[in-house]
């Protein structure tokens, strides 16, 4: 069996979006260049994700940071329990 996870995150100035496999990362959106990086070793069968991996990586992180909105207004008024 294999272990295969996205992880994505966002706060006010930072982002990440990443997949993995085994433990090993196997894509990444780097938002500085604006491109997706696939940070294989050679000596491995590639796998390669599609063009349009970046762009849904820049969606998400949106969808992100409007959720983060959402949730930092719906909780300002919660008092924090001692």
């Amino acid at each position: 069996l294999h272990v295969d996870r996205q992880v994505n995150g966002c706060s006010d100035h930072e982002g990440e979006e990443a997949y993995n496999l085994d433990g090993e990362e196997l894509w990444f959106a780097d938002f500085i260049k604006k491109e997706g990086v696939e940070p294989q070793p050679p000596f491995i069968d590639h796998i390669t994700y599609v063009d349009e991996a970046y762009q849904t990586a820049e969606a998400d992180q949106q969808t992100c940071k409007s959720n983060l909105d959402v949730a930092r207004r719906a909780m300002k008024d919660f008092k924090i329990e001692d």
